[in-house]
Parts: structure tokens; C-alpha cells; sequence
């Protein structure tokens, strides 16, 4: 699976769409609380300081423009009708002034007052001419105090909505006691529109952030409950679903409830699978028991019935023999059967499975040869370990082996292997031989299943029950060139 299907199907899950709703909260939360910062960061004495700083520009445009205008000028009080000069004015303040949107002002002598009055950028219904009266007493000390000083001078009028600044500046020139003010509004949104206004943001922002922490939260609770689940289900070694503990969330819970009571019912059905394959074992081996049985109780009672009825004490003789061979082969029948079904105390030790291997292939090489066939062992310098009964695997090996040499050919050649992977080691017999008929395979290693006419059917049950005890197990894969045994066992905790 790509990589981009992989997103697809995360983001078309339960979690992922969790995570794409707590993320676009995160954002909103994060978006609400610069907005929120960039709010307060205007605060009313920054907005007032950039006000000031507005008027004091406007004041010094209007001085600009009044040098400009008086350029020229020789006498010191130069002959310009009043009416004039109030209009030259007032185009001078409505010219320096147009830059500067919100500020109103104009030019003033100390002796006459207010000579000029303009705000150009007035957004009402009409122009303003007159100098707002309110505002004159203020307009008028502000002033007053730059002709003492014959410096800036600056004044404020602090309201619940708004802060008036106003501001006047000494003009210099042929026209004496000539001041240039301007005034200007900053609006500080103090007042119940604006209380209301600050304090719903701050819910806003408040609710943002809490409904992202708990959506954090749930998404996190919720993914480790959800983990765990998954972690139990995938347990390895559990042959039955395992019994979960509820989670403490509800949804989850109900799913929980539905797989445990599938769990049961699923671990019902196996017992009464493994009860019914039970039975058909017992049926099986019953079978296999009373046809091995039959035929030496079958010569022993020709012989027995033979020695009764004649009187030549060889022929009685070589027929307690040929008996007492027939029990021989039962008790010998007798233990490789219960050594199918019970199972010993194992001695269990490291064992270097190269080395048992070799040992093994030693002590049936002679047998080997007789028949033409060649023992070869696979493997490295290194040991392979593993943990076990020496005595049981080795038990289980020259049972493999032995058939191997049976099932080859003249010519042939076994191959004996073995190996680590990640939690086991591994056993191989091979061979050259036909194998086993594929209808006999599923069954190969149950009691009294075999493949040839001489044999009991016990040698491979006996190696599947070495390996089980060990916590491992016995297998039969069919090859291109031949067959092979495997037996499987736990390797060493390091």
C-alpha cells in the first residue's frame, strides 16, 4: 500500500477524522488568540500616542504651507484686507490638512483669536467652517500656552469613548503672535459596547481553547484505549480471542461486550470441535490398535494351536519361539504407543543441534551406505542452539532419519540442516525419495497412518509429540527433488 493510500485510509478513519477536527480547533484557537493579542496590543495609550504624534505632523504641514504662502513677504504687517487673509488662511490649513484623515484645525492670533478653520476630510453631510464650540476653552489654552513659550504645546480631554488631542504649534514669519493648531479625536471604545464587545472575544477565545484541550484529551484517551484493544487481539500465541477489560468508554465498551461474548462463543466451538476430533482420534487410533494387534494374536494362536497338535518337540519349540517374537513385537507395539500419548519430564538443556545432527548421521551412516545412500550435514562452523531433551530430539531425529533412508533411492543423498530464525530453530531432514501420497499428507503424522506396508504408523506420531513437548512442532513439506521433515523448537532466551 502507497504511501498516499495509506493517508487516505487513516483520514477516512475514526481517528483520523478526530485528529482533522482537533487540528482545524487547534488553528481556530490559535487564529482567536492573535486576534485577540492584536486587539489588546492596540491599547488606549498607544492609540493615543499615535495620535499625538498625527496632530503634531498636521501642526507642522499648516506651518510648512503658511512659509510657503508668506514667501516674499518684505514688511513685517504686509497690507492684505482681513477678509483676505482669513480666506488665505483657511486654504493653507485645508491644504496641509487634507493629508491627514480625522484632524481639524486651522491658525491663531493671540489678539483675534481663531483667524482660520478647516477639516477637510470631514465625513458628515456637510463642510465645517466654524471651530467647534465645545472645544474652543481647549483650542484656546493650547495655544495660548505655545505663544508663551513659543513652543509645542499639547492638550487632552479624556471622555469614556473617546480621548480629544489637541495640538498647537508657534508659526514663524512676518505676521507676529501666529500660532498653527490642530485636534484630533482617538476613539478608545470604552464604554458597555465596548465591555461587551472585549468580554464575548474573551469567551470566544476561552471556549476555543478549553473545546481544543478536551478534544486533545478525548482524541488521546481514546487512541491509547483503542491501542490497547488492539494490542490484546494481537497477542501472539492466543488460539481463542482474549477476554478484555472494559475501557470506560461507553461506545468502545459495546464492543468490547460483542467480541468477548464472540470470544466465548468462538472458544465454545473449539471444545466442541476438539471433543468431536477427540473422538474420531480415539476411533482412529482404536482402529489402528486392533488391526496391529490382530495379526500377531492371529500367529500366536496358529502356533499355539500347532504346538497342541503335534508331538515333535522342535515344532513345539520354534512355535513358543515364534510366540514369544509376536509379544516382543506387541510390547514393543505397547511402547511406542504410549509414548504417543504420555508425555515424560524433559531434561532440558542447551543443545548444539549441528552437533546432534552429526552424532545422529554417525550412528546410521553404516545403514545408510548398505543401501547406497549418502549423509551429507548442511551448515556452518556455527553452532545452532536451541533448548530441549537431548535424548528426545535425538529420539525424534533417528526416527526421521530412518525413514529418510527407507524412502531414498540407490544413489540418493539426505541432507541434514539446521537452522536460527527470529524465535526458533529449525530441523530438516531431506531426502530424495517420491514422498508421501498427497491423500495421506493432512494425516500423516496421527497414529497408525503410514505409507508403507511394514510399518506401524507410530514413528512420526512419536516425533510430533517430542515436538509438542518442547513447545515446538513436527511438519512434512513435499520438494521439487524429494521430501522433508522439520522439526521446529524454541530457541534459548539471551
Amino acid at each position: 500500500m502507497g504511501s498516499t493510500e495509506k493517508m487516505r485510509s487513516w483520514l477516512s478513519s475514526a481517528r483520523g477524522q478526530l485528529f482533522g477536527l482537533w487540528l482545524l480547533l487547534a488553528l481556530s484557537a490559535t487564529a482567536t488568540a492573535y486576534l485577540f493579542w492584536q486587539f489588546y496590543s492596540l491599547t488606549a495609550a498607544r492609540q493615543i500616542a499615535e495620535g499625538q504624534g498625527v496632530a503634531a505632523r498636521a501642526c507642522l504641514a499648516i506651518g510648512d504651507r503658511y512659509r510657503f504662502y508668506t514667501t516674499g513677504w518684505s514688511a513685517s504687517s504686509p497690507e492684505v484686507e482681513p477678509a483676505v487673509l482669513r480666506a488665505d488662511l483657511t486654504a493653507v490649513a485645508a491644504s496641509a490638512l487634507s493629508r491627514f484623515p480625522g484632524v481639524e484645525g486651522g491658525v491663531w492670533k493671540r489678539t483675534e483669536g481663531a483667524l482660520a478653520y478647516a477639516f477637510p476630510t470631514y465625513e458628515g453631510s456637510g463642510s465645517k467652517t466654524d471651530v467647534p464650540a465645545a472645544e474652543l476653552p481647549a483650542i484656546q489654552r493650547v495655544n495660548e500656552d505655545a505663544l508663551a513659550t513659543d513652543l509645542p504645546a499639547d492638550r487632552m480631554q479624556q471622555g469614556r469613548s473617546q480621548t480629544l488631542i489637541v495640538h498647537a504649534c508657534p508659526l514663524s514669519g512676518p505676521l507676529a503672535d501666529l500660532t498653527a493648531w490642530t485636534m484630533t479625536r482617538v476613539y478608545t471604545w470604552a464604554g458597555p459596547a465596548y465591555d461587551r464587545l472585549r468580554w464575548g472575544l474573551a469567551l470566544t477565545a476561552f471556549t476555543v481553547v478549553i473545546s481544543t484541550v478536551l478534544l486533545a484529551v478525548v482524541l488521546i484517551g481514546w487512541t491509547r484505549r483503542v491501542t490497547g484493544l488492539q494490542q490484546r487481539l494481537g497477542e501472539q500465541g492466543a488460539l481463542d480471542l482474549p477476554r478484555l477489560p472494559p475501557t470506560g468508554d461507553l461506545d468502545l465498551d459495546r464492543l468490547v461486550m460483542a467480541l468477548n461474548a464472540a470470544g466465548e462463543r468462538l472458544q465454545e466451538a473449539r471444545h466442541q470441535a476438539g471433543s468431536a476430533e477427540r473422538l474420531a482420534a480415539v476411533g482412529r487410533l482404536s482402529a489402528g490398535l486392533a488391526h496391529e494387534i490382530r495379526n500377531p494374536l492371529a500367529a500366536m494362536r496358529l502356533k499355539a494351536e500347532n504346538a497342541l497338535a503335534s508331538d515333535d518337540p522342535a515344532r513345539s519349540r520354534a512355535s513358543l519361539q515364534s510366540t514369544l517374537e509376536q509379544i516382543t513385537r506387541l510390547e514393543t507395539l505397547l511402547r511406542n504407543l504410549l509414548a504417543t500419548t504420555q508425555r515424560k519430564a524433559l531434561d532440558v538443556a542447551e543443545i548444539d543441534l549441528l552437533a546432534l545432527l552429526q552424532r545422529r548421521a554417525d550412528l546410521h551412516r553404516e545403514l545408510a551406505e548398505r543401501k547406497g545412500v549418502t549423509l551429507e550435514i548442511l551448515g556452518t562452523s556455527t553452532p545452532i542452539v536451541a533448548g530441549g531433551d537431548d535424548a528426545e530430539i535425538s529420539r525424534a531425529v533417528d526416527n526421521l532419519l530412518l525413514n529418510a533412508i527407507e524412502a531414498s533411492p540407490p544413489g540418493g543423498k539426505i541432507a541434514l540442516s539446521a537452522w536460527r530464525e527470529e524465535k526458533s530453530a529449525i530441523i530438516r531432514i531431506q531426502d530424495e525419495g517420491p514422498g508421501v501420497d498427497p491423500p495421506l499428507a493432512p494425516r500423516l503424522f496421527e497414529p497408525f497412518v503410514t505409507g508403507r506396508a511394514e510399518g506401524t504408523g507410530l514413528g512420526l506420531a512419536i516425533v510430533r509429540e517430542i515436538a509438542r513437548a518442547h513447545d515446538g512442532e513436527a511438519r512434512y513439506k513435499l520438494l521439487e527433488n524429494g521430501a522433508a521433515f522439520e522439526i521446529e523448537l524454541p530457541c534459548p532466551r539471551s
